[in-house]
């Protein structure tokens, strides 16, 4: 199993504890938590890509995921750099030479979480573009077909329904080969077919691993009909671990504690009326983004340990995990999951 984790860009990812007791939104926050996480065994981060906080609030302060990698890529060695993007917000052939850019500044260490935009509200804002869903997921295979040509091939040259490109030249090109590495994630038809052609690796919300197993067999069985081979399978997670079960538990009873005031909840409202993902609302979906408390890393050491390995059983290949305080967690997580005595 690799481990990544997800880069505090929010200032911390619980919607109903105000004060995670971490460090804020801040570059120095993310940079100490970086260089310290790839001393400590985790393979990766994730930067995500939101201009609004969607976890604190919208009046709270939000790094920028691509202002951050580029930064990021300079003062790290090993971490792989999975940076969220979302075709709407950028232009294909100008995003293609921006990545390329940092891409060489990491030594090929960049790699792409596409993610077909969600929040509506946010678009509006910024005067951008909000698809419908489907159509997102047209507008991102198109948007990928440019910037894997631009990546590939010098000059390049496209006509589709929303780009076009004359002779482009996008110099120097990524150090990673054959490109950086493609991730993203949909439980939609429209997205598990895009995803299936266009990418490397498949991420998914949380989950148990019996679902797991089957949404992977799902995808390797779209791959062999597209004559494709394999692919990198990921999940998102919240890992709880104690020294008892029942202090893990109490954790779990703490953050999950629902405040329908809080800042976030209009927005994770609009994020279930805007997807295909199951509609229920549950306290828990809520309290912890991306599925987080399903995958049950909850327990002592040995029981999250015993929960990882069946999550390898079933062929996945990363975590993508998320603590509170994320330093403090991550640490604990370290000495007691990933390298244990």
């Amino acid at each position: 199993m690799r481990y990544g984790f997800w880069a505090p860009v929010f200032g911390g990812w619980l919607r109903n504890v105000p004060d995670e007791g971490m460090g804020p939104a801040t570059w120095d926050y993310t940079r100490t938590l970086c260089r310290r996480a790839e001393q400590i065994g985790y393979d990766l981060t994730l930067v995500a890509e939101l201009n609004l906080n969607d976890i604190k609030g919208t009046d709270q302060p939000a790094l920028d995921a691509w202002s951050t990698a580029a930064a990021l890529a300079t003062v790290t060695e090993r971490l792989e750099l999975m940076v969220a993007v979302r075709p709407n917000f950028h232009h294909p052939a100008l995003f293609a030479k921006q990545a390329a850019n940092i891409d060489n500044i990491s030594g090929g260490r960049l790699a792409l979480n596409v993610v077909s935009s969600w929040w509506a509200d946010e678009a509006t804002q910024y005067g951008l573009q909000f698809d419908q869903h489907d159509d997102r997921y047209g507008r991102t295979a198109e948007w990928l077909e440019v910037v894997d040509g631009l990546w590939t091939h010098t000059p390049f040259t496209y006509d589709g329904t929303r780009y076009r490109l004359k002779d482009a030249i996008c110099e120097p090109k990524p150090v990673s080969s054959p490109r950086p590495m493609i991730y993203a994630g949909g439980e939609s038809e429209a997205a598990k077919s895009m995803i299936a052609e266009r990418c490397d690796a498949y991420v998914m919300h949380g989950d148990e691993p019996a679902l797991i197993a089957e949404k992977i067999a799902d995808m390797r069985s779209r791959r062999e009909r597209l004559g494709l081979g394999p692919m990198t399978y990921g999940m998102a997670a919240y890992a709880i671990v104690r020294d008892t079960a029942e202090a893990a538990q109490a954790e779990v009873e703490r953050i999950t504690s629902l405040n329908p005031h809080a800042p976030g909840f209009a927005n994770f409202q609009q994020w279930l009326s805007g997807t295909e993902l199951e509609r229920e609302l549950k306290v828990k979906e809520y309290s912890v983004s991306n599925r987080g408390l399903r995958p049950g890393l909850v327990g002592t050491p040995d029981q999250v340990r015993a929960r990882v390995a069946g999550f390898e059983a079933a062929g996945l290949d990363l975590l993508l995990l998320q603590m509170s305080p994320q330093l403090e967690e991550m640490e604990r997580f370290s000495s007691e999951v990933i390298r244990p005595a």
